[in-house]
């Protein structure tokens, strides 16, 4: 299966794109949560932020920025949830990274993301703790 930002990113498929640089591209997501609801992708195929070379990192999330600006002078909004589902257990439904930035409006019938999931650990916020700080990164 062809992925469709893919298509997107190389014009194959029209896209509302508001922003575009050599790496990266903001489109308004086609089922928008609300006004202004915007996809940031790297413009190379990564299926999530593991595969995002280091890199590239914090150009893409300083596109994320960038975009907030635009549509805080745009649209006014009260404030924003933005994230990524990673994973189709995390609710990815299209294998490309993609960053969701969804303008948000007091009232707007939205959660925070705090109303995502509701799966509290059964170990203690110190076991886990002490088993991530054993992970070390290659340099």
């Amino acid at each position: 299966m062809e992925c469709i930002y893919c298509k997107i990113i190389n014009k194959e498929i029209k896209g509302e794109v508001v922003f575009e640089d050599e790496s990266s591209l903001a489109v308004l997501d086609v089922h928008p949560l609300s006004p202004g609801h915007t996809l940031v992708l790297p413009k190379s195929h990564r299926s999530s932020i593991l595969e995002l070379p280091e890199n590239q990192v914090g150009h893409l999330f300083s596109v994320v920025k960038k975009i907030v600006e635009k549509l805080v002078k745009v649209l006014n909004p009260e404030g924003f949830t933005i994230g990524i589902n990673q994973g189709k257990a995390g609710g990815q439904a299209i294998d490309h990274l993609h960053i969701h930035i969804i303008p948000r409006w007091r009232n707007d019938g939205g959660g925070s993301i705090h109303s995502i999931v509701n799966n509290p650990p059964k170990e203690s916020l110190t076991q886990i703790a002490k088993r991530l700080s054993q992970i070390d990164f290659a340099p």
